[in-house]
């Protein structure tokens, strides 16, 4: 199991980004947390296979309609 702290920049809250990704988690059966941090960004904390945390990294680009991410650090 791999562990992945991830910040996201942009766009990111306030347009249900916080929900689709945890949706998307149970979908692909990653747990964790995603939260808003007061600086604006959103941090995601993964815990699954790294093919799972995988594709959650490539769902966060293609994330809600509103929702526009600029950019996104994992790290494990």
């Amino acid at each position: 199991m791999t562990i992945s702290s991830v910040p996201i920049s942009g766009k990111v809250q306030g347009v249900w980004f916080r929900e689709s990704t945890r949706h998307q988690a149970l979908q692909l059966a990653i747990d964790g947390s995603v939260r808003n941090l007061p600086d604006g960004t959103v941090e995601v904390i993964a815990y699954g296979s790294e093919t799972t945390l995988q594709q959650l990294g490539r769902w966060l680009f293609q994330c809600p309609p509103l929702a526009r991410v600029a950019h996104v650090l994992a790290t494990s």
